[in-house]
């Protein structure tokens, strides 16, 4: 490849690793990092760039963000035309996987009481639960929420899953699915657990509301892996303070760091994490992108290139 022009700005991350993988994975490409006045590039990768990136390089064909969630992107003016490309996968979907299963299993084998038991001196059996009261409710269908799906299924929990748009049949296998704001109330009264894989957009915003949190069943739990702003936190301290909800795991926050004297710190039935339920590994990464890079710079159409973000969408 020659006479590509790539610039990285990657906010709170280091570059160089990425600018010495990038250069290596295309030979002949000019990979630099981009500062105020930087020459012209072709492509931009990404991680919560200044607006002024975006006005200095009115030639760009492409920003390829270095995560799968684009929230942050699309609140910049970009201009008509640019495309916005994700990372559809590179190794984050089975850590999601993971992550999830994790907690799902650890409250449905009441594991945490058992280790709060252990720690006080306490020999303790708890009764089994049957996994058939525990159907767990996937909200959000692409690559993350359908990796999550089918981990969960494997366990033999009831999985249901919500998307906007159907799924076509047999997609996901032992997965029930629904679709669309006529299907959400039956998804939530269908699920006991509720795993947040949604992308934030203007309509999914405080999704994680009173109204629909309370319709879970009794006994509810709440795994928020997608971003804090779908969670109103007043509104999840008072359900777990009535008893309709049991206990929420939470990676994701409206302000990160969770601030210090928040109440969700000690909170008794709150199991938290920084943000670290699917990192980007950078490797994986890199190779991802620069096969896209490659396809358009060969004269592939943006068609042809997974990821490519519906910015009226927001995913």
């Amino acid at each position: 490849m020659t006479d590509c022009r790539i610039t990285l700005c990657l906010t709170g991350t280091a570059p160089e690793p990425w600018q010495a993988g990038l250069s290596a994975a295309l030979p002949g490409a000019h990979v630099s990092v981009w500062a105020p006045g930087a020459p012209p590039a072709d492509y931009a990768v990404v991680w919560a760039p200044p607006q002024q990136l975006v006005d200095e390089q009115p030639g760009l064909k492409a920003l390829f963000n270095i995560g799968a969630g684009v929230d942050a992107l699309l609140k910049l003016q970009l201009p008509p035309g640019l495309a916005v490309v994700r990372l559809d996968d590179a190794g984050m979907s089975v850590q999601m996987a993971e992550y999830v299963c994790q907690a799902v299993i650890r409250h449905f084998r009441e594991l945490d009481v058992s280790e709060a038991d252990m720690a006080q001196g306490q020999w303790r059996f708890r009764k089994p639960r049957s996994r058939a009261d525990f159907a767990v409710g996937v909200l959000g269908l692409g690559v993350l929420g359908s990796r999550v799906a089918q981990a969960l299924h494997t366990f033999e929990f009831p999985v249901n899953g919500w998307s906007r748009s159907a799924k076509a049949a047999g997609v996901l296998p032992g997965v029930r699915t629904f679709a669309g704001a006529a299907q959400l109330n039956d998804f939530l009264a269908a699920s006991r657990v509720l795993v947040n894989l949604l992308p934030l957009t203007p309509e999914t915003e405080n999704i994680l509301n009173r109204e629909h949190l309370s319709r879970l069943q009794p006994g509810g739990y709440v795994i928020n892996v997608a971003r804090g702003a779908h969670l109103v936190d007043a509104d999840l301290l008072a359900l777990l303070g009535s008893g309709h909800l049991a206990g929420a795991t939470l990676d994701v926050f409206r302000t990160e760091p969770l601030p210090a004297g928040h109440p969700f710190w000690h909170h008794p039935q709150l199991t938290l994490t920084p943000h670290t339920s699917a990192r980007t590994l950078r490797d994986e990464s890199i190779a991802q992108i620069a096969g896209k890079i490659s396809a358009l710079a060969a004269g592939q159409p943006l068609s042809a290139i997974a990821g490519v973000v519906d910015t009226g969408l927001g995913y």
